[in-house]
């Protein structure tokens, strides 16, 4: 896994090596490549931050700042290094993700599906910027029902990955 551009372009990052499902090189430039210039500027919330990947590419493509999220310890100690390797800094916390609103798996202990968590939280909307985009992955063959509190902007397949593009319904929108 490597930071595919910006000022920590090529600088390879290491992966927890359990617990975890990295997002594919590809499907990151695709990711990135769909925002574009969205990204110079933004504030990024890296939720099930893993390795810290998504963030990292984030800031070193531009954006003002990123908070790192993951609820594993050695996760966090994964992130903090990636960012030192990398040179761009942000707070990364051990927390539930759930505690701010691209989960590791596909459901819950108890059987739930971290997707449907997510979107049906009353909570992750305001989190997001007016203009903002959480883009969301997930496994393709998994169906969601979008609430009314988001818009589905794009949806694209990449093998075994769907990444869903959305953004706060008018009428839901706060000041994030």
């Amino acid at each position: 896994m490597r930071v595919i551009a910006g000022s920590a372009g090529g600088i390879k990052l290491d992966v927890p090596k359990e617990g975890v499902r990295p997002t594919m090189d590809r499907v990151k430039a695709a990711i990135f490549s769909s925002l574009g210039e969205m990204v110079i500027g933004a504030r990024v919330l890296d939720l099930f931050g893993g390795s810290g990947a998504l963030g990292i590419e984030a800031l070193s493509r531009g954006a003002a700042s990123a908070v790192f999220v993951d609820s594993d310890r050695r996760s966090v100690e994964t992130i903090e290094r990636n960012l030192t390797r990398a040179g761009v800094k942000g707070p990364v916390y051990c927390r539930d993700v759930f505690e701010f609103a691209d989960p590791p798996y596909d459901r819950t202990s108890g059987g739930a599906r971290y997707s449907d968590l997510l979107l049906e939280s009353a909570s992750l909307p305001g989190l997001v910027a007016p203009n903002g985009i959480f883009v969301l992955e997930k496994r393709p063959e998994e169906e969601l029902s979008i609430p009314p509190s988001w818009q589905l902007i794009r949806a694209k397949k990449y093998g075994a990955t769907e990444v869903l593009f959305l953004s706060v319904a008018p009428d839901r929108q706060t000041e994030a």
